[in-house]
Protein backbone atom coordinates (compact mmCIF):
# COMPACT_ATOMS: atom_id res chain seq x y z
CA UNK A 1 0.00 0.00 0.00
CA UNK A 2 1.47 3.37 -1.03
CA UNK A 3 2.47 6.07 1.43
CA UNK A 4 3.37 9.75 1.13
CA UNK A 5 6.48 11.11 2.83
CA UNK A 6 6.58 14.81 3.72
CA UNK A 7 9.64 16.57 5.10
CA UNK A 8 8.68 19.82 6.80
CA UNK A 9 10.42 23.16 6.72
CA UNK A 10 10.75 25.95 4.20
CA UNK A 11 8.19 28.33 2.66
CA UNK A 12 6.26 27.58 -0.52
CA UNK A 13 6.38 29.72 -3.65
CA UNK A 14 4.69 29.46 -7.02
CA UNK A 15 1.35 28.55 -8.51
CA UNK A 16 -1.02 25.59 -8.28
CA UNK A 17 -3.70 24.91 -10.93
CA UNK A 18 -7.02 23.94 -9.34
CA UNK A 19 -8.89 21.08 -10.99
CA UNK A 20 -12.55 20.80 -11.89
CA UNK A 21 -14.81 19.92 -8.98
CA UNK A 22 -15.04 16.23 -8.14
CA UNK A 23 -18.44 16.57 -6.48
CA UNK A 24 -19.80 18.61 -9.38
CA UNK A 25 -18.54 16.15 -11.99
CA UNK A 26 -20.01 13.18 -10.10
CA UNK A 27 -23.44 14.81 -10.29
CA UNK A 28 -23.04 15.93 -13.90
CA UNK A 29 -22.12 12.49 -15.20
CA UNK A 30 -25.44 10.78 -14.33
CA UNK A 31 -27.22 13.59 -16.17
CA UNK A 32 -26.24 11.80 -19.38
CA UNK A 33 -28.85 9.15 -18.50
CA UNK A 34 -31.59 11.76 -19.01
CA UNK A 35 -30.88 12.13 -22.74
CA UNK A 36 -30.21 9.91 -25.73
CA UNK A 37 -27.81 12.54 -27.11
CA UNK A 38 -24.11 13.00 -26.17
CA UNK A 39 -23.06 14.97 -23.09
CA UNK A 40 -19.50 16.31 -23.04
CA UNK A 41 -17.81 17.63 -19.90
CA UNK A 42 -14.63 19.72 -20.07
CA UNK A 43 -12.33 20.52 -17.13
CA UNK A 44 -13.18 17.08 -15.71
CA UNK A 45 -10.86 16.03 -12.87
CA UNK A 46 -8.71 12.91 -13.28
CA UNK A 47 -9.67 10.97 -10.17
CA UNK A 48 -10.50 7.43 -9.16
CA UNK A 49 -14.05 8.46 -8.20
CA UNK A 50 -14.60 9.67 -11.77
CA UNK A 51 -13.37 6.29 -13.03
CA UNK A 52 -15.81 4.57 -10.69
CA UNK A 53 -18.74 6.62 -11.99
CA UNK A 54 -17.59 5.92 -15.56
CA UNK A 55 -17.59 2.19 -14.82
CA UNK A 56 -21.07 2.45 -13.31
CA UNK A 57 -22.47 4.29 -16.34
CA UNK A 58 -20.87 1.77 -18.68
CA UNK A 59 -22.47 -1.07 -16.70
CA UNK A 60 -25.83 0.50 -17.51
CA UNK A 61 -25.04 0.52 -21.22
CA UNK A 62 -23.86 4.11 -21.52
CA UNK A 63 -20.79 5.00 -23.54
CA UNK A 64 -18.12 7.01 -21.72
CA UNK A 65 -14.56 7.88 -22.69
CA UNK A 66 -11.87 10.44 -21.92
CA UNK A 67 -10.17 12.71 -24.44
CA UNK A 68 -7.37 15.31 -24.31
CA UNK A 69 -5.31 14.02 -21.38
CA UNK A 70 -8.43 13.01 -19.53
CA UNK A 71 -9.87 16.47 -18.93
CA UNK A 72 -12.62 16.03 -21.53
CA UNK A 73 -15.21 13.38 -20.77
CA UNK A 74 -17.71 12.41 -23.43
CA UNK A 75 -20.76 10.25 -22.69
CA UNK A 76 -23.82 8.95 -24.47
CA UNK A 77 -26.84 7.04 -23.14
CA UNK A 78 -28.57 6.47 -26.44
CA UNK A 79 -28.66 2.71 -25.87
CA UNK A 80 -29.08 1.98 -22.17
CA UNK A 81 -29.31 -1.74 -21.52
CA UNK A 82 -29.78 -1.92 -17.75
CA UNK A 83 -31.21 -0.03 -14.77
CA UNK A 84 -29.30 -2.16 -12.23
CA UNK A 85 -26.52 -0.35 -10.35
CA UNK A 86 -24.54 -3.21 -8.87
CA UNK A 87 -23.25 -3.30 -5.31
CA UNK A 88 -19.69 -4.14 -6.39
CA UNK A 89 -19.45 -0.74 -8.10
CA UNK A 90 -21.74 1.37 -5.92
CA UNK A 91 -20.10 0.31 -2.64
CA UNK A 92 -16.92 2.15 -3.63
CA UNK A 93 -18.48 5.62 -3.73
CA UNK A 94 -21.37 7.46 -2.12
CA UNK A 95 -22.16 9.53 -5.21
CA UNK A 96 -23.19 6.37 -7.09
CA UNK A 97 -26.69 6.92 -5.70
CA UNK A 98 -27.07 9.85 -8.12
CA UNK A 99 -28.05 7.46 -10.92
CA UNK A 100 -31.28 6.65 -9.07
CA UNK A 101 -33.31 9.72 -10.05
CA UNK A 102 -32.19 9.83 -13.70
CA UNK A 103 -32.86 6.09 -14.18
CA UNK A 104 -36.38 6.29 -12.81
CA UNK A 105 -37.09 9.41 -14.88
CA UNK A 106 -35.73 7.99 -18.15
CA UNK A 107 -36.46 4.26 -17.87
CA UNK A 108 -39.32 4.17 -15.38
CA UNK A 109 -37.52 1.82 -13.01
CA UNK A 110 -34.20 1.30 -11.24
CA UNK A 111 -32.38 -1.06 -8.90
CA UNK A 112 -29.60 0.77 -7.08
CA UNK A 113 -27.48 -0.68 -4.31
CA UNK A 114 -27.15 1.29 -1.10
CA UNK A 115 -23.93 3.30 -1.50
CA UNK A 116 -20.51 3.30 0.15
CA UNK A 117 -17.75 5.91 0.37
CA UNK A 118 -15.75 7.40 3.24
CA UNK A 119 -16.66 6.20 6.73
CA UNK A 120 -17.51 9.66 8.08
CA UNK A 121 -21.13 9.17 8.99
CA UNK A 122 -24.34 7.37 8.15
CA UNK A 123 -25.59 9.75 5.43
CA UNK A 124 -28.89 7.90 4.91
CA UNK A 125 -30.90 7.84 1.69
CA UNK A 126 -34.17 8.89 3.37
CA UNK A 127 -34.36 12.34 1.74
CA UNK A 128 -33.64 10.93 -1.73
CA UNK A 129 -36.39 8.34 -1.30
CA UNK A 130 -38.85 10.88 0.12
CA UNK A 131 -38.35 13.26 -2.80
CA UNK A 132 -38.67 10.62 -5.49
CA UNK A 133 -41.76 9.16 -3.83
CA UNK A 134 -43.31 12.63 -3.88
CA UNK A 135 -42.71 12.60 -7.64
CA UNK A 136 -44.65 9.35 -7.92
CA UNK A 137 -41.96 6.69 -7.66
CA UNK A 138 -42.65 3.54 -5.68
CA UNK A 139 -39.52 2.53 -3.73
CA UNK A 140 -38.76 -0.35 -1.41
CA UNK A 141 -35.56 -1.76 0.05
CA UNK A 142 -34.80 -5.43 -0.57
CA UNK A 143 -31.51 -7.28 -0.15
CA UNK A 144 -29.49 -4.07 0.11
CA UNK A 145 -30.98 -2.55 -3.07
CA UNK A 146 -33.41 0.30 -3.59
CA UNK A 147 -36.03 -1.00 -6.02
CA UNK A 148 -37.78 1.95 -7.63
CA UNK A 149 -40.45 2.12 -10.29
CA UNK A 150 -42.77 4.76 -11.70
CA UNK A 151 -45.47 2.81 -13.53
CA UNK A 152 -47.46 5.96 -14.27
CA UNK A 153 -44.42 8.16 -14.87
CA UNK A 154 -43.14 10.92 -12.62
CA UNK A 155 -45.29 13.95 -11.84
CA UNK A 156 -44.29 17.33 -10.47
CA UNK A 157 -44.77 17.89 -6.75
CA UNK A 158 -44.04 20.18 -3.81
CA UNK A 159 -41.04 18.76 -1.93
CA UNK A 160 -39.81 20.23 1.34
CA UNK A 161 -36.48 18.76 2.46
CA UNK A 162 -35.96 18.28 6.20
CA UNK A 163 -32.27 18.99 5.65
CA UNK A 164 -30.59 20.87 2.81
CA UNK A 165 -29.01 17.71 1.41
CA UNK A 166 -26.81 18.22 -1.64
CA UNK A 167 -27.24 14.68 -2.97
CA UNK A 168 -31.00 14.61 -2.44
CA UNK A 169 -31.39 18.01 -4.13
CA UNK A 170 -29.36 16.78 -7.12
CA UNK A 171 -31.25 13.51 -7.44
CA UNK A 172 -34.65 15.20 -7.22
CA UNK A 173 -33.76 18.01 -9.65
CA UNK A 174 -32.55 15.52 -12.26
CA UNK A 175 -35.63 13.34 -11.91
CA UNK A 176 -37.94 16.36 -12.05
CA UNK A 177 -36.58 17.53 -15.42
CA UNK A 178 -38.54 14.72 -17.14
CA UNK A 179 -41.54 14.69 -14.78
CA UNK A 180 -44.89 16.00 -16.00
CA UNK A 181 -45.74 19.38 -14.53
CA UNK A 182 -43.96 21.60 -12.03
CA UNK A 183 -41.77 20.53 -9.13
CA UNK A 184 -40.85 22.94 -6.35
CA UNK A 185 -38.07 21.98 -3.92
CA UNK A 186 -37.88 24.03 -0.72
CA UNK A 187 -34.97 23.98 1.71
CA UNK A 188 -32.93 22.97 -1.31
CA UNK A 189 -29.15 22.85 -0.98
CA UNK A 190 -27.40 25.93 -2.37
CA UNK A 191 -23.91 24.59 -3.10
CA UNK A 192 -22.00 25.72 -6.23
CA UNK A 193 -22.05 22.10 -7.42
CA UNK A 194 -25.86 22.28 -7.64
CA UNK A 195 -25.68 25.58 -9.50
CA UNK A 196 -23.26 23.90 -11.92
CA UNK A 197 -25.58 20.93 -12.40
CA UNK A 198 -28.55 23.18 -13.13
CA UNK A 199 -26.57 25.17 -15.67
CA UNK A 200 -25.68 21.95 -17.47
CA UNK A 201 -29.27 20.66 -17.36
CA UNK A 202 -30.49 23.99 -18.69
CA UNK A 203 -28.03 23.69 -21.58
CA UNK A 204 -29.62 20.29 -22.24
CA UNK A 205 -33.07 21.92 -22.48
CA UNK A 206 -34.32 21.67 -18.90
CA UNK A 207 -36.49 24.46 -17.50
CA UNK A 208 -35.16 25.24 -14.02
CA UNK A 209 -35.11 28.39 -11.89
CA UNK A 210 -33.80 29.28 -8.47
CA UNK A 211 -30.44 27.48 -8.34
CA UNK A 212 -28.23 28.94 -5.64
CA UNK A 213 -31.28 29.71 -3.47
CA UNK A 214 -33.21 27.46 -1.10
CA UNK A 215 -36.14 27.23 -3.52
CA UNK A 216 -35.70 25.51 -6.89
CA UNK A 217 -38.51 25.22 -9.41
CA UNK A 218 -38.41 22.69 -12.24
CA UNK A 219 -40.87 22.62 -15.12
CA UNK A 220 -40.74 19.15 -16.64
CA UNK A 221 -40.07 18.68 -20.35
CA UNK A 222 -40.63 15.73 -22.69
CA UNK A 223 -36.96 15.18 -23.51
CA UNK A 224 -33.49 16.61 -23.01
CA UNK A 225 -30.84 17.08 -25.68
CA UNK A 226 -27.06 16.81 -25.57
CA UNK A 227 -24.71 19.58 -24.46
CA UNK A 228 -21.12 20.56 -23.76
CA UNK A 229 -20.42 21.90 -20.29
CA UNK A 230 -17.31 23.04 -18.36
CA UNK A 231 -17.07 21.65 -14.82
CA UNK A 232 -16.83 24.35 -12.15
CA UNK A 233 -13.58 24.81 -10.18
CA UNK A 234 -13.24 22.51 -7.17
CA UNK A 235 -13.76 24.74 -4.13
CA UNK A 236 -12.53 22.06 -1.74
CA UNK A 237 -9.28 21.51 -3.60
CA UNK A 238 -9.00 25.30 -3.81
CA UNK A 239 -9.39 25.73 -0.04
CA UNK A 240 -6.99 22.86 0.62
CA UNK A 241 -4.16 24.37 -1.41
CA UNK A 242 -4.86 27.84 -0.02
CA UNK A 243 -3.95 26.39 3.38
CA UNK A 244 -0.55 25.13 2.19
CA UNK A 245 1.23 28.54 2.33
CA UNK A 246 -0.83 29.45 5.42
CA UNK A 247 0.68 26.45 7.21
CA UNK A 248 4.17 26.32 5.69
CA UNK A 249 4.70 30.02 4.95
CA UNK A 250 5.41 31.62 1.60
CA UNK A 251 3.06 32.73 -1.19
CA UNK A 252 1.06 30.59 -3.60
CA UNK A 253 -1.31 31.59 -6.41
CA UNK A 254 -4.22 29.16 -6.80
CA UNK A 255 -5.12 29.31 -10.48
CA UNK A 256 -8.83 29.29 -11.33
CA UNK A 257 -9.94 30.15 -7.80
CA UNK A 258 -12.64 32.74 -7.08
CA UNK A 259 -13.78 34.26 -3.80
CA UNK A 260 -17.44 33.41 -4.40
CA UNK A 261 -16.61 29.71 -4.15
CA UNK A 262 -14.91 29.96 -0.73
CA UNK A 263 -16.06 33.21 0.89
CA UNK A 264 -16.95 31.79 4.32
CA UNK A 265 -13.65 29.87 4.38
CA UNK A 266 -11.71 32.99 3.43
CA UNK A 267 -13.43 34.98 6.18
CA UNK A 268 -12.11 32.51 8.77
CA UNK A 269 -8.54 32.19 7.55
CA UNK A 270 -8.19 35.97 7.15
CA UNK A 271 -9.16 36.33 10.82
CA UNK A 272 -6.37 33.89 11.59
CA UNK A 273 -3.82 36.03 9.77
CA UNK A 274 -3.83 34.74 6.20
CA UNK A 275 -3.82 37.18 3.27
CA UNK A 276 -6.04 36.35 0.28
CA UNK A 277 -6.00 38.58 -2.78
CA UNK A 278 -7.79 38.18 -6.09
CA UNK A 279 -5.63 38.18 -9.21
CA UNK A 280 -6.42 38.00 -12.91
CA UNK A 281 -5.79 34.24 -12.79
CA UNK A 282 -7.04 33.18 -9.36
CA UNK A 283 -6.29 33.82 -5.70
CA UNK A 284 -2.91 34.76 -4.17
CA UNK A 285 -2.46 33.42 -0.64
CA UNK A 286 0.23 34.18 1.95
CA UNK A 287 0.70 34.24 5.71
CA UNK A 288 0.86 37.75 7.16
CA UNK A 289 2.56 36.96 10.48
CA UNK A 290 5.08 34.52 11.95
CA UNK A 291 2.34 32.73 13.86
CA UNK A 292 -1.35 32.58 13.04
CA UNK A 293 -4.16 33.25 15.51
CA UNK A 294 -6.80 30.82 16.78
CA UNK A 295 -10.31 31.02 15.29
CA UNK A 296 -13.60 29.26 15.98
CA UNK A 297 -15.49 27.46 13.22
CA UNK A 298 -18.86 25.75 12.84
CA UNK A 299 -19.46 23.69 9.72
CA UNK A 300 -22.68 24.47 7.88
CA UNK A 301 -24.31 23.87 4.50
CA UNK A 302 -23.26 26.36 1.82
CA UNK A 303 -22.75 29.32 2.05
CA UNK A 304 -21.47 28.42 5.54
CA UNK A 305 -18.09 26.91 6.32
CA UNK A 306 -17.77 23.59 4.41
CA UNK A 307 -17.39 20.36 6.33
CA UNK A 308 -15.00 19.17 3.62
CA UNK A 309 -12.46 21.80 4.75
CA UNK A 310 -12.75 21.20 8.49
CA UNK A 311 -9.91 18.64 8.72
CA UNK A 312 -7.54 20.83 6.69
CA UNK A 313 -8.29 23.90 8.80
CA UNK A 314 -7.66 21.88 11.96
CA UNK A 315 -4.17 21.11 10.65
CA UNK A 316 -3.52 24.84 10.36
CA UNK A 317 -4.94 25.63 13.80
CA UNK A 318 -2.68 23.04 15.49
CA UNK A 319 0.13 25.64 15.50
CA UNK A 320 -1.98 28.80 15.82
CA UNK A 321 -1.65 31.03 18.88
CA UNK A 322 -4.52 30.35 21.30
CA UNK A 323 -7.43 27.96 21.56
CA UNK A 324 -9.70 27.17 18.60
CA UNK A 325 -13.06 25.43 18.70
CA UNK A 326 -14.36 23.45 15.73
CA UNK A 327 -18.00 22.39 15.77
CA UNK A 328 -18.91 19.69 13.23
CA UNK A 329 -22.63 19.79 12.47
CA UNK A 330 -22.82 17.88 9.17
CA UNK A 331 -21.28 14.46 9.85
CA UNK A 332 -21.18 12.71 13.19
CA UNK A 333 -17.85 10.93 12.75
CA UNK A 334 -15.56 13.47 11.15
CA UNK A 335 -12.77 13.97 13.68
CA UNK A 336 -10.89 10.75 12.90
CA UNK A 337 -7.89 12.82 11.84
CA UNK A 338 -7.57 14.34 15.34
CA UNK A 339 -5.79 11.32 16.95
CA UNK A 340 -3.33 11.24 14.04
CA UNK A 341 -2.56 14.95 14.42
CA UNK A 342 -2.06 14.31 18.12
CA UNK A 343 0.63 11.79 17.20
CA UNK A 344 2.44 14.75 15.62
CA UNK A 345 2.32 16.73 18.86
CA UNK A 346 -0.99 18.56 18.43
CA UNK A 347 -3.17 19.22 21.48
CA UNK A 348 -6.75 18.33 20.51
CA UNK A 349 -9.66 17.41 22.75
CA UNK A 350 -12.70 15.90 21.04
CA UNK A 351 -16.04 15.80 22.84
CA UNK A 352 -18.89 14.63 20.62
CA UNK A 353 -19.24 17.04 17.71
CA UNK A 354 -16.76 19.59 19.10
CA UNK A 355 -12.98 19.62 18.84
CA UNK A 356 -10.92 22.04 20.95
CA UNK A 357 -7.48 22.74 19.53
CA UNK A 358 -4.81 24.37 21.70
CA UNK A 359 -2.07 25.65 19.45
CA UNK A 360 1.50 24.42 19.97
CA UNK A 361 4.75 25.99 18.81
CA UNK A 362 5.68 23.15 16.48
CA UNK A 363 4.43 19.82 15.19
CA UNK A 364 6.79 16.86 14.89
CA UNK A 365 6.92 14.45 12.00
CA UNK A 366 5.51 11.00 12.73
CA UNK A 367 4.02 7.94 11.02
CA UNK A 368 0.28 8.58 10.65
CA UNK A 369 -2.64 6.84 8.97
CA UNK A 370 -5.24 8.41 6.68
CA UNK A 371 -8.83 7.51 7.58
CA UNK A 372 -10.76 9.29 4.82
CA UNK A 373 -10.27 11.62 1.86
CA UNK A 374 -10.07 14.98 3.65
CA UNK A 375 -8.23 13.54 6.66
CA UNK A 376 -5.55 12.29 4.24
CA UNK A 377 -4.71 15.71 2.92
CA UNK A 378 -4.93 17.34 6.36
CA UNK A 379 -2.06 15.12 7.50
CA UNK A 380 -0.01 16.09 4.45
CA UNK A 381 -0.64 19.77 5.20
CA UNK A 382 0.41 19.28 8.82
CA UNK A 383 3.57 17.56 7.60
CA UNK A 384 4.56 20.65 5.58
CA UNK A 385 5.29 22.57 8.77
CA UNK A 386 6.31 19.72 11.09
CA UNK A 387 9.88 19.15 12.19
CA UNK A 388 11.31 16.08 10.49
CA UNK A 389 9.58 13.48 8.38
CA UNK A 390 5.89 12.61 8.29
CA UNK A 391 4.85 9.33 6.67
CA UNK A 392 1.16 9.17 5.71
CA UNK A 393 -0.12 5.66 5.02
CA UNK A 394 -3.37 4.48 3.38
CA UNK A 395 -3.21 7.33 0.87
CA UNK A 396 -5.48 5.55 -1.62
CA UNK A 397 -8.17 7.84 -0.19
CA UNK A 398 -6.34 10.79 -1.79
CA UNK A 399 -6.75 9.41 -5.28
CA UNK A 400 -10.52 9.73 -4.91
CA UNK A 401 -10.43 13.52 -4.57
CA UNK A 402 -7.04 15.11 -5.34
CA UNK A 403 -5.42 15.00 -8.74
CA UNK A 404 -1.58 14.94 -8.73
CA UNK A 405 -1.28 16.17 -5.11
CA UNK A 406 2.43 15.32 -4.88
CA UNK A 407 3.25 16.97 -8.20
CA UNK A 408 1.33 20.14 -7.33
CA UNK A 409 2.97 20.57 -3.94
CA UNK A 410 6.42 19.70 -5.32
CA UNK A 411 5.93 22.44 -7.92
CA UNK A 412 5.73 25.10 -5.19
CA UNK A 413 8.74 23.82 -3.24
CA UNK A 414 7.34 21.20 -0.86
CA UNK A 415 9.58 18.24 -0.06
CA UNK A 416 7.14 15.43 -0.69
CA UNK A 417 7.18 12.08 -2.45
CA UNK A 418 4.92 9.11 -2.96
CA UNK A 419 6.50 5.81 -2.03
CA UNK A 420 5.21 2.68 -3.71
CA UNK A 421 4.45 -0.27 -1.49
Amino acid sequence: MDSIVVTGGGPLKGEIPIAGAKNACLALMPATILSDEPLTLTNAPRLSDIKTMTTLLQSLGAEASRLQDGQVLTMSSHALTSAHADYEIVRKMRASNLVLGPLVARMGHAEVSLPGGCAIGARPMDLHIHGLEKLGAEIDLRDGYLHAKAPKGLKGAMIDLDFASVGATENIVMAATLAKGTTVITNAAREPEIVDLVRCLRAMGAQIEGEGSDRIEVQGVDRLSGATHRVVTDRIELGTYMLAPAIAGGEVECLGGTLELVQSFVDRIERAGVSVKETSRGLMVSRTSERLSAVDVTTEPFPGFPTDLQAQLMAMLCTADGVSTLNETIFENRFMHAPELTRMGAEIDVQGGTATVTGVEKLRGAPVMATDLRASVSLILAGLAAEGETVVSRVYHLDRGYEHVVRKLEHVGARIERVKA
